[in-house]
């Protein structure tokens, strides 16, 4: 597939087919509250950390989003263990407050269902490299979703991400395309991307009964949804692994 990559500060005009793009997430990472709040201001506030690209037919076949923050600073200084919200908030934080960011961290990377199994994740994350790399950044951080996860929901994550296989690369295919980027484990995300919802919601969602007490496995979910039906919500705490890329 021959495409091209630009970013939305380039071509402001094909933000609505960015937008438009149809992607497969599960409905219920896309009911996270911080995302919710945060996810869709990068396309606009943040226009040249949002990549997209372009087949030969002028269609929008994946995008891919990224924010600059800073981790150099006091209170930080450590990738945190809440992830993905963290790191959306403290990039919108340091935008409100004009602080200079010294590191960029992908937020996510996403492939049009129709054009999965060209490579165009191991693409993306390479442009996302060289668009932080052109910023005069020296790295780029990762709260990995390790896409093979949710077949072991009950597996910790700490046990999950240090799989190898036989040539040393890792077990679960999306981690691997980081690692053969040069990317290194840095820490697990034990809490990235917490989603709560009344079980009216989580029924909506997902299509399941959630109407017992405990852990549920859902389709995509990368732990067990905790289900507490005497009080009327479910609760997700979605763990991801902390991958940096030199630069």
């Amino acid at each position: 597939m021959d495409i091209q990559v630009s970013s939305l500060a380039e071509r402001p005009d094909r933000l609505p087919a960015v937008l438009d793009m149809a992607d497969t997430w599960p409905e219920f990472v896309t009911n996270d509250p911080v995302g919710t709040t945060h996810y869709g201001r990068i396309p606009t506030e943040l226009p040249d950390y949002a990549l997209f690209a372009e087949d030969e037919h002028g269609r929008v076949v994946a995008h891919a989003y990224s924010v600059p923050f800073a981790l150099a600073v006091e209170g930080r200084r450590t990738l945190p263990a809440r992830g993905w919200d963290q790191v959306l908030t403290w990039a919108f934080a340091d935008l409100r407050r004009g602080t200079r960011p010294d590191t960029v961290s992908a937020v996510s990377v996403t492939v049009a269902p129709h054009a999965q199994g060209h490579g165009l994740s191991s693409v993306m994350l390479s442009a996302m490299r060289d668009n932080a790399r052109a910023r005069g950044f020296s790295e780029v951080v990762a709260p990995v979703r390790p896409n093979a996860k949710h077949r072991e929901p009950h597996t910790p994550m700490t046990e999950y991400a240090h799989r190898v296989r036989a040539d040393g690369l890792p077990e679960d295919p999306w981690l691997r395309v980081h690692a053969r980027a040069g990317a290194t484990i840095d820490s697990i995300a034990a809490a990235s991307m917490t989603v709560t919802g009344s079980l009216e919601e989580w029924r909506r969602w997902t299509g399941l009964p959630f109407d017992t007490a405990g852990d549920a496995e859902v389709p995509g979910a990368l732990a067990p949804v905790h289900c507490e039906p005497d009080r009327g919500y479910a609760v997700y705490v979605e763990p991801n692994v902390w991958m940096r890329h030199p630069l």
